[in-house]
């Protein structure tokens, strides 16, 4: 008497988990992709430039080794030369943060 009972009981466990299942599956493959490269930073560039915020426009942290911070400038620079098109504000807001990591600041900030 009792095993048909388990037995019915089973079966809707099993069709009720397949169904959240499916329904999950289904919503994991409705959301939008996310991109898999890394986000540099979008704001906007303060007056004085801060060691946070260089290494945020290096993508480092602030307490890296020297050769960490060169290594991270030629990356960014590379992307954002002015002989390869890219802007020469940018290029020389790099060449900043580079200098403020390395405690290498003029006072001046950019010309720009």
């Amino acid at each position: 008497m009792a095993t048909p009972f388990l037995a019915g009981v089973a079966v809707a466990a099993t069709a009720l988990a397949g169904r959240y299942g499916i329904q999950a599956w289904q919503a994991f493959k409705a959301r939008p992709p996310r991109p898999k490269i890394k986000k540099f930073y979008e704001g906007g560039f303060q007056p004085t430039m801060t060691k946070r915020e260089a290494a945020l426009i290096l993508g480092i942290r602030e307490n890296v080794p020297a050769e960490k911070v060169k290594e991270a400038h030629r990356k960014v620079m590379v992307a954002n030369h002015p002989d390869a098109g890219g802007s020469h504000f940018l290029a020389s807001k790099i060449n900043e943060a580079k200098d403020v990591m390395l405690g290498k600041t003029k006072g001046g900030g950019s010309p720009f």
